[in-house]
């Protein structure tokens, strides 16, 4: 084994928590290195939520040009070139990346490509990209490794090598007939996207409903949009068996409370949850213990059962955003500092990227009846809200809940145009703990979607005590 090098601070993988770590610690002159085995950035940047959003917006024009008649522009046949999709997806990739590169030899934090693994406490060995191999300790360790699309144990699923959502994002042609399996966030962002570029698509969830942790109005309501387009939608589906090759012909059986069916296509992508990638990197020779379903077990700050090694992001068990493993590395650099901050403190707001997009912070109705807190709900339609009147974008709604005992916004959840956008003036006034009446009063921009938040917070009903 190479001579140890030592580092104050060794963080394995650079994704959202991972980088921010380094970047922060190598600017405090501290030396700090990062073992990264492909994705500079983490997934985000390179194979997941700004690559989807790109082409998804690039789905979005194909759909306006498609639809322009509506608008008074008439337009003659529409054709999508998907290999400009991807190209204009991977420029994008490539400046992302490029500005990675520059924040680290900026910041003095080393970036080291290859397989890190842990042999002891504290120690990676790291096969390089390049060829060779060396060995690195520190002192304070970070495990950001991730976690990758879960393929589901279906007799002929894994033969058929189906697509996950980074294969899906690196295709130059359309699928005739994309079938996706699962009805989660990421399935229906690409099953839109993919129906509006011109493939006939067929989603398959095994759950009663589409987004299984959602209230059952918005699930009903994003279902509605997305058939609208032409989307076929099967719940409550098993999946039995599959059949011929991704990419080619593919046949897939399923049983349904009406019986057997055979859904026929050409690609297959699946998009049924997340795995921990935390097999294979010697996590048990760190002294690091895995919860039984693979995860870095860690405390509320972030800390594992090894002394002076943290878990950040996905694989930590931290809900699966971007924005959250950033959060995550805030959490523990304030602790270090002296701070007593914990997971448990937040709101996890985050938003689904249809159009319209799916936005939600907060309690929601299912889990304020699970946790047994007496709320008040107020909802209004999208075509309540002047400027959806004036674009014409009135699908959805927004709707909150509010305490029953005091006035504060215990959650809130919309579906409609900048739903994102309108959630986040909500989380500010949430986490700031403002009574609901400061919205309902608020001098909201007109016509803005956000003005909306008024006539939403005026039909509140008053407290029952």
């Amino acid at each position: 084994m190479p001579q140890p090098e030592h580092y104050d601070v060794l963080i394995l993988g650079s994704g959202g928590g991972g980088k921010l770590t380094a970047w922060h610690n190598g600017r405090s002159g501290r030396r700090v290195a990062v073992v990264e085995r492909k994705w500079i950035g983490g997934s985000c940047p390179n194979i997941a939520c700004l690559p989807s959003k790109n082409e998804i917006h690039s789905a979005e024009a194909a759909h306006f040009a498609r639809n322009g008649a509506e608008f008074g522009v008439m337009t003659g046949p529409v054709k999508v070139d998907m290999a400009k999709v991807r190209q204009r997806k991977r420029d994008m990739v490539q400046a992302l990346v490029e500005a990675h590169l520059k924040n680290y030899r900026e910041s003095g934090a080393e970036l080291i490509m290859g397989e890190g693994r842990f042999v002891a406490p504290k120690t990676l060995e790291v096969n390089l990209n390049g060829g060779g191999t060396r060995t690195l300790t520190g002192s304070q360790v970070f495990i950001n490794v991730g976690t990758r699309a879960a393929i589901p144990d279906i007799p002929g699923l894994e033969a058929a090598r189906p697509m996950t959502h980074i294969e899906a994002l690196e295709l130059d042609i359309l699928p005739p007939h994309l079938i996706v399996i699962g009805g989660g966030y990421a399935g229906l962002e690409l099953a839109q996207a993919y129906r509006r570029f011109g493939s006939e698509v067929t989603v398959i969830e095994a759950g009663p409903q589409l987004m299984s942790r959602e209230d059952a109005d918005a699930s009903q309501e994003i279902r509605r949009i997305l058939t609208g387009e032409g989307i076929q939608i099967r719940l409550g589906a098993e999946l039995i068996k599959v059949s011929g090759q991704s990419g080619n012909a593919v046949s897939i059986a399923l049983r349904t409370g009406s019986g057997e069916q055979a859904i026929e296509g050409t690609h297959i992508l699946v998009a049924a949850g997340r795995v921990p990638n935390t097999e294979g990197v010697g996590l048990d020779k760190a002294g690091v213990e895995l919860t039984d379903r693979g995860f870095v077990k860690v405390n509320e700050r972030l800390e594992t059962s090894a002394p002076n090694v943290w878990a950040l992001g996905d694989c930590a068990g931290s809900p699966l955003f971007t924005h959250i493993s950033e959060d995550d590395f805030r959490i523990v650099r304030d602790n270090l500092a002296g701070g007593k901050r914990s997971t448990r403190d937040r709101f996890v707001p985050y938003c689904m990227f249809t159009d319209p997009p799916l936005a939600h912070v907060g309690l929601n109705e299912r889990e304020a009846e699970r946790l047994g807190v007496r709320t008040r709900l107020v909802k209004l339609p999208m075509k309540a809200v002047l400027r959806a009147q004036a674009t014409g974008k009135t699908d959805g709604f927004m709707k909150a809940l509010v305490a029953e005992g005091d006035d504060r916004i215990l959650g809130f959840t919309m579906v409609g145009a900048q739903a994102g956008e309108v959630m986040a003036v909500v989380h500010a006034a949430m986490i700031a703990d403002m009574p609901y009446t400061r919205l309902r009063e608020a001098d909201f921009a007109h016509p803005t979607f956000a003005e909306g938040l008024g006539f939403l917070f005026a039909n509140t009903p008053p407290r029952s005590n």
